[in-house]
């Protein structure tokens, strides 16, 4: 099977840093990764909104939970705050389920390789499920 792993994604609009001291606290998750939208170069936001977080990988337990905050001009989504993110070990395999998954529902973001080196795009399903498909170069 292509699918190596099932992701949690949560996401915040500008509560993230909160969210994972409270999980650090109560579940005892390590935090393994965290960028902030201020360290992407190319891109310029308002000095309020540059310590929100970008991305950041909290491992509890064996499994990991991603999360970051919304884009400053993007409140958190109305139908719920979590995203599915789906990690290949196969591009071609990736790009088919891409489609599968997409078809009745509307991609947001199509598959495009990326600055974290990886091939990523985004979804929403025929049933309103987000979805994001990630699968990281080889090399």
């Amino acid at each position: 099977m292509a699918v190596k792993q099932v992701n949690p994604y949560l996401l915040f609009n500008g509560k993230a840093e909160q969210a994972i001291k409270l999980y650090q606290s109560a579940l005892g998750a390590r935090t393994e990764s965290l960028s902030r939208f201020g360290e992407v170069q190319g891109t310029q936001f308002a000095p309020e909104h540059r310590n929100r977080v970008m991305h950041a990988l909290l491992r509890i337990g064996v499994g990991v939970v991603m999360l970051s905050d919304t884009m400053p001009n993007e409140p958190v989504p109305t139908q719920g705050n979590v995203e599915v993110c789906l990690d290949f070990d196969d591009v071609g395999e990736m790009r088919t389920r891409f489609e599968a998954l997409s078809a009745g529902g509307k991609v947001r973001l199509p598959l495009q390789d990326t600055f974290w080196g990886a091939t990523f795009g985004m979804l929403t399903d025929a049933f309103g499920i987000r979805w994001m498909l990630n699968c990281a170069k080889r090399g």
